[in-house]
């Protein structure tokens, strides 16, 4: 069937809406009509070239040197038009929510209870569909590589049965479509992998979509104070309408003007990395406000090619810190989606405070360029 999808062609080049043709769905494979797309700034990394891996690594996976051209998009939800052979989880009319992270229930991580390290990651930027290594979405006669093996910027998608999550029909599915990545990583960063306590307080460096994530995990663990710093001014007032307690431009601000008196020279108990464009400076930015015996997570995705960070060892050492990353906040995707859809539909999970703008399909690159303004902090696609 022929769709419209917002498609990068090149590293560096616009998101472009492009009609283009997806198959029917094979064995373990569903067929979603989407309803809303969240704007994450992973994607615009990936336009920017910054997920870019070697070009034989790529071939080796996908067949090709290049991830271009590429439906981008990670974050979604929608409803199942179809299902392929063998799907025992999904039928057609089904709500659900996509995870970029997929789950086997299969492999060594998915049954120890990580599936948020499932080996079916290994794949999910480039290549063919997981399930038979053939292509489903086509630009004309190239083969598309799709943003974390989903492709949301597209009015149907073709996803493994992994990559999908099935939610109740009662709750929002714009919520969903947030809840879906940005916001169950940032809430993730801080209630598992922080693992925050009552009583802590805790900074969260940059306070997009992720961050916001971050700070009302935080809230929800019981931090008796927390600290948005954002180079963005609105953001910040933002991130206070959602609960955070104090506000900063930098880590400077921060350590002279708000963590003297909040803390009596202790520092932050957590600090949380969650910058659209991930530095070298910034791990040891986050490590000096972070007290001794405290943990600085990275949540912030950097580009492949960052290899480099600045640290202070000798500090990092002798206050006895911890540095920690994670992905998806270090949660499960099928426990970690339905509990925070869930808080939503009660009230007790403010997601939509964090939309900034609605866009169509037409109109992704303009979300982006507004992204990169400072005028969302999360932007939707609404189908």
């Amino acid at each position: 069937m022929k769709v419209k999808a917002a498609i990068v062609t090149e590293a560096g080049g616009p998101f472009r809406t492009e009609e283009i043709e997806i198959d029917e769905p094979h064995a373990g494979e569903v067929k979603v009509k989407m309803a809303f797309a969240g704007m994450c700034y992973s994607d615009e990394t990936l336009r920017k070239g910054g997920l870019t891996q070697d070009p034989e690594l790529l071939k080796l996976i996908s067949g090709r040197e290049s991830m271009f051209p590429v439906i981008a998009g990670h974050e979604g939800s929608g409803v199942v038009e179809s299902v392929g052979e063998g799907v025992t989880s999904l039928a057609p009319g089904d709500h659900v929510a996509v995870s970029f992270v997929p789950s086997c229930n299969k492999c060594d991580y998915c049954l120890s209870g990580r599936p948020y390290l499932c080996d079916l990651m290994a794949t999910i930027l480039v290549g063919p569909m997981i399930s038979d290594q053939t292509w489903r979405h086509h630009l004309g006669d190239t083969p598309l590589n799709r943003m974390c093996q989903i492709g949301a910027f597209s009015e149907y998608v073709v996803a493994n049965e992994a990559s999908l999550i099935k939610i109740e029909p009662w709750w929002d599915l714009r919520a969903a479509a947030l809840i879906s990545c940005g916001v169950a990583t940032g809430y993730g960063s801080a209630v598992n992998r922080a693992q925050v306590k009552h009583g802590d307080t805790v900074a969260v460096i940059g306070c997009g979509g992720v961050g916001s994530g971050a700070i009302l995990g935080a809230l929800d663990a019981g931090a008796r104070a927390v600290i948005a710093i954002d180079t963005n001014d609105s953001k910040v007032e933002r991130a206070k309408k959602l609960g955070a307690t104090h506000g900063a431009s930098n880590a400077l601000e921060a350590a002279f003007n708000i963590l003297p008196d909040l803390t009596w020279g202790k520092n932050c108990d957590v600090v949380i990395i969650t910058v659209n464009t991930l530095t070298a400076g910034i791990i040891e930015e986050a490590r000096s406000i972070c007290a001794k015996g405290g943990t600085v997570v990275l949540t912030s995705l950097g580009a492949a090619t960052l290899n480099t960070i600045e640290l202070n060892t000798s500090m990092f050492a002798m206050y006895n810190q911890d540095l920690r990353g994670t992905v998806f906040g270090s949660g499960a995707p099928r426990l970690q989606i339905p509990k925070l859809l869930r808080l939503h539909h009660e009230g007790k999970f403010p997601v939509d405070e964090m939309i900034s703008h609605e866009y169509t399909i037409d109109e992704v690159e303009q979300g982006y360029q507004d992204l990169r303004d400072g005028k969302n902090v999360r932007g939707v696609v609404r189908f």
